[in-house]
């Protein structure tokens, strides 16, 4: 039984022969079903609507990835407002200067 516009069912053994085409199909014409003894076992959907479905699977982007790091104490944060800032002095940035 093959899949078209109107019925989207495919028996399993169908389904795992013709994998392509099903994958194909779901591409174009929306969800697929999968049956086994006439009853509705599976549905192939296009990753587009699984996402819009559960979008806590979308993969992040590296902006969300960095804004969702980990949570620092405030403690920590104190320590790193408190460090020194001045690494470098005036003289240290100025040794290039003899070298006219």
């Amino acid at each position: 039984m093959a899949a078209t516009k109107e019925d989207a069912h495919w028996q399993i053994q169908e389904a795992k022969q013709r994998f392509s085409e099903l994958i194909r199909s779901v591409q174009s014409e929306g969800p697929q079903f999968v049956t086994k003894h006439g009853e509705e076992i599976a549905v192939v959907i296009d990753i587009e609507e699984y996402h819009r479905l559960h979008p806590a699977s979308r993969p992040k982007t590296f902006k969300e990835w960095l804004l969702n790091g980990p949570k620092l104490e405030d403690s920590f944060i104190e320590l790193l407002n408190e460090r020194q800032r001045d690494y470098t002095t005036e003289e240290d940035l100025n040794i290039f200067d003899d070298w006219d």
